[in-house]
């Protein structure tokens, strides 16, 4: 369709609400609606989980607190209007019974079993329903705000980004005699680390090895201060639970943290890590290590819809290895770290030769200190993505 520059204005304003929806709405889409009538706003609204009613119920019943009808309306949603029932009743019904006249959709529903279904039933209500082109950036702004929702409503796992600073040529940290918990070495500057906790808050779970745990003793939290539903899922793969009892991220567990551990794990450490709030489970083993296949259904059965992975070289590379990474999130520092240092993913892939599988391509800059002309270079980019290919279909793994 042709976007005029007042369906472009409200069409931004459904995106910034629904952004402003990022960590409420998991594991149901990120939505935002807004109602317009001759050039003033009716209502807008977002869908956050635990109010249960979408975005366009939101709007339609703010529109109604004021005292207004919708009836002749048009309404801006940047994701097509369900059709459904679920938690709560279709919403384009709902549209349909308030009298709207028109329907503007960023993008289509992803879901192979409802996708356009409600602009069908819009239509067939009497709505004239515009759906953005699907090459304009007001779509591609609207689908990747859903991409995590799009990917696990088709292939039943979480989507999986891994996010990695690595040196320029391509390390992952100096060699480990180098440092310590009590000295830890950072390859990139506060703001490319402020971006990496934007990445955590719109993450449902957070997953490291053990060996990170034990070198780094990190805490993995959501730091950027802003609200969330539910607190980020803090996940380590440690198939003999060597993950110490006294650790950050054990005493700092609140029924937020989950070990992955072998069938084979003493019973003892259980116990004792239980009783400090961390949740064991125990899954199949392959080679030696959890079955990374069998991790995801875990987190995807506990409504997870994706996950950062910020491991070190082993998990990288198994995830790699795997097919399991879709999106990748890589943070060049400009210092060298040289032999012998921690590669990005053992032996089967440097973050250059991964940058070259990637699709969708973005690069950001980042000051490394306040006043320095150094700059930490982040560059992300897709190897599965959700929107570009069909849902009966999963893609090979593109590392080998």
């Amino acid at each position: 369709m042709r976007i005029l520059s007042s369906d472009e204005r409200y069409l931004q304003r459904a995106l910034e609400l629904a952004r402003n929806a990022t960590a409420f709405a998991s594991p149901n889409p990120t939505v935002g609606c807004v109602l317009v009538r001759d050039g003033a706003v009716l209502g807008e609204g977002a869908h956050f989980y635990d109010e249960s009613d979408h975005a366009e119920i939101a709007a339609l019943k703010q529109t109604a607190s004021e005292g207004l009808s919708a009836a002749n309306a048009t309404a801006y949603v940047t994701l097509e209007p369900c059709a459904h029932y679920g938690r709560t009743g279709p919403c384009a019904a709902a549209l349909v019974a308030a009298g709207v006249e028109r329907c503007v959709v960023a993008t289509v529903d992803p879901n192979p079993l409802v996708s356009g279904k409600g602009i069908g039933s819009l239509r067939d209500g009497g709505v004239t329903v515009d759906v953005v082109d699907a090459a304009s950036p007001l779509a591609l702004a609207a689908r990747r705000l859903n991409d995590a929702f799009a990917f696990s409503i088709q292939h039943g796992r979480p989507f999986v980004t891994l996010k990695a600073a690595v040196s320029l040529d391509g390390y992952l940290a100096p060699p480990p005699l180098s440092r310590s918990v009590t000295h830890p070495h950072w390859l990139t500057g506060e703001a490319a680390r402020a971006d990496v906790q934007k990445l955590r808050h719109a993450s449902d779970a957070i997953l490291t090895g053990v060996g990170t745990i034990l070198a780094d003793d990190p805490c993995l939290t959501d730091r950027t201060e802003l609200p969330r539903r539910k607190p980020l899922l803090r996940v380590i793969l440690d198939s003999r639970l060597r993950t110490p009892p006294a650790s950050a991220l054990v005493k700092g567990a609140e029924r937020d943290v989950l070990i992955i551990a072998s069938r084979f794990a003493p019973e003892a450490v259980t116990e004792a890590l239980e009783s400090a709030g961390v949740e064991v489970l125990r899954v199949a083993n392959s080679g030696g290590r959890a079955d990374l296949p069998s991790v995801l259904k875990a987190l995807q059965d506990r409504g997870v819809r994706n996950v950062l992975v910020e491991a070190g070289s082993t998990v990288n590379e198994s995830f790699l290895a795997s097919g399991l990474v879709d999106k990748v999130a890589l943070y060049y520092s400009d210092v060298e770290l040289g032999h012998g240092s921690v590669p990005f993913a053992g032996a089967i892939a440097s973050p250059y030769a991964l940058q070259q599988s990637l699709t969708h391509v973005t690069r950001e800059t980042f000051p490394h200190a306040e006043g320095s002309t150094r700059e930490d270079v982040k560059v992300s980019g897709y190897l599965h993505d959700p929107w570009d290919w069909p849902h009966t279909e999963l893609r090979a793994p593109l590392i080998a």
